[in-house]
């Protein structure tokens, strides 16, 4: 099982946050990739992905870089079908495991947010609203040739995770992974930070989450 820890962001964040100024508060932060090409057999191409994470008072801000051979934006609308694009996904568990929130976003910021045990029977979308207070920043570069390159930063706050205590995360040791998937583009792939080991594509097992400390 991999670890993580999660760093802390001294700086608060008011008024109109930008790219820029996101960037600019993670930039020392150390970028960890997903090395994991999970059912390559049946679906060989792995983008180049990674991530980093740090945290405030009040919110998660998380920033994943992405060059992958297709760009697809297509889902608009919250809770839609964002796995189906160009789509990084967070998932996290503040209980041990029994229940976790995925969190998915496209290319364009539009999100899904659900929650709840790794029975899918049992689990709910935040509304449109809650998924929206999440906010999203994306840079997008196009040059023929070459793989497409996007950059997204996501500033979630923690009062998204609503049925769990996150007061005081400083110390506390959770558990969570990151993906990159996208079902619908040419090349399909489903890669991730920690492996997973299962026979079909899934990213609900929570078993296969990995260690987040926050320091």
């Amino acid at each position: 099982m991999k670890k993580l820890t999660i760093l802390p962001i001294t700086s608060n964040l008011t008024g109109r946050l930008n790219f820029n100024q996101l960037s600019d508060l993670v930039a020392d932060f150390e970028w960890n990739t997903l090395p994991h090409s999970n059912w390559s057999e049946s679906y060989p191409y792995q983008p180049e992905v990674r991530f980093k994470i740090g945290y405030t008072e009040k919110e998660l801000i998380v920033q994943f870089d992405v060059a992958e051979e297709q760009l697809r934006g297509n889902y608009s609308e919250a809770n839609q079908n964002v796995w189906e694009d160009s789509c990084v996904e967070f998932f996290i568990s503040f209980d041990d495991r029994k229940n976790y929130y995925n969190i998915e976003f496209n290319l364009i910021g539009t999100g899904l947010i659900g929650y709840g045990s790794p029975d899918k029977a049992t689990r709910n979308r935040l509304s449109a609203a809650e998924i929206e207070t999440v906010q999203t920043f994306s840079l997008i570069e196009r040059h023929s040739g070459t793989d497409k390159h996007w950059t997204m930063i996501q500033v979630i706050p923690l009062a998204v995770f609503k049925f769990n205590d996150t007061r005081d995360l400083k110390g506390k040791t959770i558990h969570g992974n990151f993906y990159k998937c996208g079902d619908n583009l040419k090349q399909p792939h489903f890669v991730s930070w920690n492996k997973i080991d299962n026979p079909t594509p899934n990213f609900h097992l929570p078993q296969f989450f990995g260690e987040l400390i926050f320091g």
